[in-house]
């Protein structure tokens, strides 16, 4: 026996006492070694591997353009946990981890490389079952506060009671409203939204409570209220904060005497609806500025639910973006695996000043931009969200305003992007001021 050739089996014998899978290629990426751990994860022996091309046997979904081997002779690095699926021998998907280097000759010329990569099925699941332990009507957290939440949540849901739920744009009220919904007695019924922000004060009066045909210029047919289209559901206000004064009366009678009328109408109406309201603003400071009906609020705050922003549950970011990135990529029929380690590193120490809202755009926009198997630094959005400090709770003074808006050239978008308000909040403090 050669010494060459006892050295081959001296070196095959490591390789096969080894845990993780690993090969080598020559110049031309032909597999010139291989080990028991990859026999084991590919399906494939080391007699079928021997002289094959690498892309025949270890047949990942980044081969044919983000191969690690190719990036590794190419640029003379190292790849480092590049997380891919590779097909065994029965075309089933494995879940691998995967490092890849240049080998080099005496002189220091490449001659080939060597690949390395661990199976994560065991990983995977194990994830899959921490999921599901902290997952909770299509909420998913880890977080001591959100799940004293979601211990309490049935039995509020099993009450016909007012709800309201206190927290920052972003942190997903919706979904609890939701929830509320979906585990309460009316959850046959139907779950309708409104954004009390979204509209100005005529339209928004006509979409809660409905209107008759003539009541204003455009009226041209009876039209049903969010009031009548929720009958035997849940109406969630959205922004409660932002409804106008003059609609917090007509409000109030419904909590009270579950009636109302139609805009334009002498009709009255019955209201069989559960309310559950939203407000990204404190509601008892509004009170206290005369800006929301003291009533109202009491009527409002039987139960309140304080939903804790994102950077206060920064234990949940990890899960939060395995969810994101598995539902975008099921959403636009990507297979990216994960994250690279300076992507991760960027993600886990951002600050979240739009919530999970935020890094749901974030991680959907980097699967769109993303053309290999994980998501790098470089394709993600992490530009600066408004500062929940920057908020404003009321309108500044008039002169204020109309600086503001000289400053911005008129531009009310940006001048709405400043104060922290959606449009139409900035509509109304306009028209207050006759700056519209």
């Amino acid at each position: 026996m050669s010494s060459q050739h006892a050295d081959l089996l001296h070196l095959q014998t490591i390789l096969d006492s080894v845990a993780d899978g690993v090969f080598t290629v020559d110049a031309q990426l032909r597999i010139t070694l291989f080990n028991r751990a990859a026999e084991q994860i590919t399906g494939f022996s080391r007699a079928e591997a021997l002289g094959q091309p690498c892309c025949e046997i270890f047949r990942t979904s980044v081969c044919f353009d983000q191969c690690p081997l190719r990036q590794a002779l190419a640029s003379g690095e190292p790849v480092h946990n590049r997380e891919v699926n590779v097909l065994d021998r029965d075309n089933r998907e494995v879940p691998i981890s995967v490092n890849a280097a240049v080998l080099r000759n005496a002189a220091g010329e490449p001659v080939g490389g060597v690949e390395t990569f661990r199976d994560l099925s065991q990983l995977h699941a194990l994830a899959g079952e921490i999921r599901k332990k902290f997952s909770f009507q299509n909420m998913i957290s880890r977080n001591p506060q959100m799940q004293q939440l979601f211990d309490i949540l049935p039995d509020i849901a099993a009450s016909n009671v007012t709800v309201l739920l206190q927290g920052d744009s972003g942190t997903g009220k919706e979904l609890f409203a939701r929830a509320l919904h979906n585990l309460s007695t009316r959850k046959d019924g139907p779950l309708v939204v409104i954004n009390c922000g979204a509209l100005p004060e005529t339209l928004l009066e006509a979409e809660i409570f409905g209107v008759r045909k003539g009541a204003y210029t455009g009226a041209v047919a009876d039209r049903a209220g969010r009031l009548a289209k929720a009958a035997g559901g849940t109406l969630f206000l959205d922004e409660i904060g932002d409804l106008p004064l003059s609609l917090q009366v007509k409000l109030l009678r419904v909590l009270e005497n579950s009636e109302y009328q139609p805009l334009g109408s002498d009709e009255t109406c019955r209201a069989d609806v559960r309310f559950v309201t939203a407000s990204h603003r404190n509601l008892a400071e509004l009170v206290e500025q005369k800006r929301f009906r003291r009533d109202l609020f009491y009527r409002l705050n039987v139960v309140t639910l304080k939903i804790p922003s994102l950077n206060e549950r920064n234990e949940d970011i990890p899960l939060l973006l395995e969810t994101a990135l598995e539902r975008f990529c099921h959403k636009y029929g990507k297979k990216v695996h994960g994250f690279s380690p300076e992507a991760l590193e960027l993600l886990l120490n951002h600050q979240y000043a739009g919530n999970i809202r935020e890094l749901l755009n974030i991680v959907e926009r980097a699967v769109i931009l993303c053309r290999g198997g994980q998501i790098e630094a470089r394709q993600l959005s992490l530009r600066p969200a408004i500062p929940v400090s920057r908020r404003v709770e009321g309108p500044p003074d008039a002169d204020s305003l109309r600086q503001m808006l000289l400053r911005h050239r008129n531009n009310r978008q940006q001048l709405a992007r400043e104060l922290g308000v959606n449009r139409s909040t900035l509509w109304r403090w306009l028209k207050k001021y006759r700056l519209d």
